[in-house]
């Protein structure tokens, strides 16, 4: 009786132990099915397979990174609020523009009145003052936090960077039915229209200006090879920008689990690369991820990264060898496009200089055309 009950309580530890093992990983798995939704939503959209919808596209990413807690439809009641806000701006002034393609124009400068401007708002008897967004100057990469890059964010404090404000403002302009490009530059994305006036335009949000394309050159950092490749400048097609959304899924993945195995990125940046591909920050994360496959064949083998003959030696695994041969050719690729990597510090300044230096970047007849 006695070895009967010690076998049994050891059959009962490993059955515990099994059950606690099978529980982690399907709790892991749940996890994950937040990003796999995700995936599947941007996906589903670039094939033609579901409607697309920039605002479904971003907030399934958040959604995934805050793990399906995301109040979606509370956010779609704010988007909706603005989008009936931005009516009333549209209602109630005639803008100076005269071309056949004036209603289009009144959208975009009713977004843009919402994104930038302080407003008048009659309630009853009382004028009160509406506050548009602001840059938020506080870890404006995500470094500290990713979600400092949310829209969801930006519509709870209304303060946002150089991401969640063009988000927001596409996202707008394509609730009132007309398109809005993103556009890239190092570091940042800002957003392009066409009207018949002035053909494209640039509108940066985080400074409320239409500035010239010579501000963006200014940086320094735009080789001509860029714009050629359009890495940079580009006018982005709506496919291209769910190439974003997609690399902003690969980036919140990595948040959430920081000792990925670097196949759900891979598959992720390698979709957005198909729709995109001299999307510069993804070529980046690609390589970043190959990167780091590399270094973890090497902790396997207790070999530091930071010596050059166990680089060479780690080589004599297949995998490493071939990890290097791709990294390789991968950064080598990215130099090609014309892509060169602006210092944060730098890119401060330069966005700085925009208002510093309004008079001399600033579309004046644009700001004209957006008036009454």
């Amino acid at each position: 009786m006695k070895k009967y009950l010690s076998y049994s309580y050891r059959n009962t530890f490993l059955l515990s132990i099994l059950l606690v093992w099978l529980n982690t990983g399907m709790a892991k798995a749940q996890s994950n099915q937040f990003y796999n939704d995700a995936y599947q939503t941007i996906d589903n959209m670039l094939n033609d397979k579901q409607q697309y919808s920039f605002k479904e596209a971003v907030f399934s990413v958040e959604n995934a990174y805050y793990q399906g807690k995301l109040d979606t439809e509370k956010l779609n009641g704010e988007i909706a609020f603005l989008k009936g806000f931005a009516n009333a701006i549209i209602k109630s002034r005639d803008l100076t523009y005269k071309q056949s393609d004036k209603d289009k124009v009144s959208k975009y400068a009713a977004v843009y009145s919402i994104m930038c401007q302080t407003l008048p708002i009659a309630i009853k008897d009382t004028v009160i003052q509406y506050k548009p967004f602001n840059y938020d100057f506080e870890d404006v990469f995500g470094h500290k936090d990713i979600t400092n890059l949310f829209v969801s964010k930006l519509l709870a404090t209304k303060k946002g960077n150089c991401n969640s404000m063009p988000y927001l403002y596409k996202i707008l302009a394509e609730e009132l039915g007309v398109e809005a490009n993103l556009a890239l530059a190092p570091n940042h994305v800002y957003i392009k229209h066409q009207i018949k006036s002035d053909g494209w335009y640039n509108t940066e949000l985080t400074s409320g200006i239409f500035p010239q394309d010579s501000w963006l050159m200014a940086s320094g950092y735009i080789h001509l090879d860029a714009i050629k490749n359009g890495v940079f400048m580009k006018a982005l097609n709506n496919k291209e920008s769910l190439a974003l959304c997609l690399f902003d899924l690969a980036q919140a993945y990595n948040r959430n689990f920081p000792d990925n195995d670097g196949e759900f990125v891979l598959k992720t940046i390698n979709r957005a690369l198909e729709v995109y591909p001299n999307f510069a920050k993804a070529l980046i994360l690609k390589a970043e991820t190959h990167k780091e496959q590399f270094e973890r064949l090497m902790d396997k083998q207790n070999l530091s990264s930071n010596n050059t003959e166990n680089i060479k030696k780690v080589q004599q695994d297949p995998k490493a060898k071939e990890l290097m041969e791709i990294m390789t050719k991968e950064y080598a690729h990215i130099y090609d496009t014309g892509y060169r990597q602006m210092p944060e510090e730098m890119y401060l300044d330069w966005l700085t200089s925009l208002k510093t230096e309004r008079e001399k970047y600033e579309n004046k007849k644009l700001l004209n055309n957006f008036t009454k």
